[in-house]
């Protein structure tokens, strides 16, 4: 299929679907949050997907390992759980969240040069299940972490 038949069908469906699911579309991005020491945090379903941004990752350099939490680990929000090693130099993982580790990114052991290509989706770190909800509410929005770094 051409990529124009394809996008042609995507515009499509999105202008048939049910006002539901834009809401939910929009929501799943809307949760995107990020940390004062640089890690982001996705939450779905009360469950969220933990990496290092962009930021982070370009500073440290090329990075050569990682060290992450044990699953089944319960963490509270700013414990130190793990490391990441760059030629540059080293640096702690935050917890965002207090919760329970319930994955690891198992494929950054063999390839932690994910964090610098992909670390907005196959670079990320872990994965928690949020004990308080309310925590995500104190994590910065957007807004707020670009003008952080800006700030720098």
């Amino acid at each position: 299929m051409s990529l124009r038949i394809l996008t042609q069908s995507f515009i499509r469906q999105r202008a048939f679907a049910p006002a539901t699911s834009t809401a939910a579309f929009a929501r799943f991005y809307a949760t995107k949050k990020f940390t004062s020491s640089h890690e982001w945090v996705e939450v779905e379903n009360g469950v969220g997907t933990v990496g290092l941004t962009d930021y982070a990752q370009n500073s440290l350099g090329d990075i050569v390992y990682v060290e992450l939490p044990e699953v089944d680990s319960e963490v509270e929000n700013n414990d130190v759980i793990g490391v990441v090693e760059s030629v540059k130099a080293a640096s702690d993982i935050y917890s965002p969240l207090t919760g329970t580790i319930t994955e690891t990114n198992a494929e950054l052991e063999s390839k932690p040069k994910l964090i610098n290509t992909k670390p907005d989706s196959d670079g990320w770190l872990f994965k928690i299940k949020i004990a308080n909800d309310a925590e995500v509410n104190d994590l910065l929005d957007e807004a707020a972490y670009k003008k952080l770094i800006e700030d720098k």
